[in-house]
């Protein structure tokens, strides 16, 4: 990939703080109409670049054009919890997703809707679920992560590596879910300060607690791509892997999201993983204007106060506030 410092003007913190925000709304709006196509669908329709920015953010399979999913939805209910409380509250977080769970989203993952309704506490029924269900390792907590990675990404790197955990297991009783979004923590924190974040994989698999540090080293090497997965990339490790891929193999962030989402599967939420880390990487000046025009995220359960529909410029504020220097 083009490095940051490759660019004549490379972008500020708060540039790739709102780049991260966006990028990840962005990718998961491109992605939602494609999701389950096979590999090379979008590049078919769009062969170009040039015609990807200017009409891929087509919508269809129910969504409109730019409409995000519960991807970015559930990204904004950690922000605004994040915000209020003034930092991690376990216990509101979960009551945030339970709220939104009942009103009726659009699209909801059968482990998440499984465990936020099962009736039990937020510190028991990930657990339960992970507990009864062989295949508990789904990426639904990484796809939402990039809200606490921009919150906690001034302080220390033991407390973005908690919240990371603590908030995945909300709904993702799976160890591996946690040390996926710990992992994608650490890479937005770097990308913020202008580093490289593809450079600092192998710091952040030293982090990675040690019987699931080898399976996540598979998929985080530089030589790993997607056709190597050995399970559909609705599952955590391929879908980190696959974002890293396409990250590592492109030089813009278009490039990046548009490879997401050519990959085929679970398009939206590979498409906002990537591009929550190409947006951090390039900054919200690399995202195409065609794009952010018309991205929106519909907030079911949103509180009185809150906004219903967030929308570019309302998503940049927030990530300022979110990315703001707490210390």
């Amino acid at each position: 990939m083009t490095t940051p410092s490759a660019h004549p003007a490379s972008p500020d913190r708060n540039a790739r703080a709102a780049g991260a925000l966006v990028g990840t709304a962005v990718g998961d709006a491109l992605g939602a109409p494609f999701e389950f196509d096979i590999e090379g669908v979008f590049t078919r329709r769009f062969p170009t670049v040039a015609q990807a920015e200017s009409n891929g953010m087509c919508g269809g399979r129910g969504w409109s054009p730019g409409e995000a999913t519960d991807d970015t939805q559930m990204a904004l209910h950690v922000a605004l919890s994040l915000l209020e409380r003034g930092g991690l509250d376990p216990a509101d977080v979960f009551a945030r997703f339970q709220r939104w769970a009942l009103s009726d989203p659009m699209d909801i993952g059968l482990q998440t809707e499984a465990v936020l309704r099962s009736g039990l506490p937020w510190d028991r029924a990930a657990d339960n679920y992970a507990a009864h269900h062989h295949r508990a390792a789904g990426n639904g907590s990484l796809m939402r992560a990039v809200t606490g990675a921009l919150y906690f990404a001034s302080e220390s790197e033991e407390a973005t590596g908690r919240a990371a955990r603590v908030v995945s297991g909300l709904t993702h009783g799976d160890p591996a879910t946690g040390e996926g979004c710990m992992v994608f923590h650490r890479l937005i924190r770097v990308a913020l300060d202008g580093g490289d974040p593809l450079d600092a994989v192998e710091d952040a698999l030293a982090e990675i607690r040690p019987g699931l540090r080898e399976r996540w080293a598979v998929v985080l090497a530089p030589d790993w791509l997607p056709e190597h997965a050995t399970e559909f990339n609705g599952a955590v490790w391929p879908a980190l892997g696959s974002a890293l891929w396409a990250l590592r193999s492109t030089g813009s962030y278009a490039e990046a999201v548009i490879a997401a989402v050519d990959s085929g599967g679970d398009t939206d939420t590979v498409a906002a993983i990537t591009g929550g880390l190409a947006g951090a990487v390039y900054g919200i000046g690399a995202v195409p204007a065609p794009w952010r025009d018309v991205v929106h995220v519909p907030l079911p359960g949103a509180a009185d106060g809150e906004l219903g529909v967030w929308r570019d410029a309302d998503l940049v504020a927030l990530a300022l506030r979110l990315a703001a220097d707490r210390g």
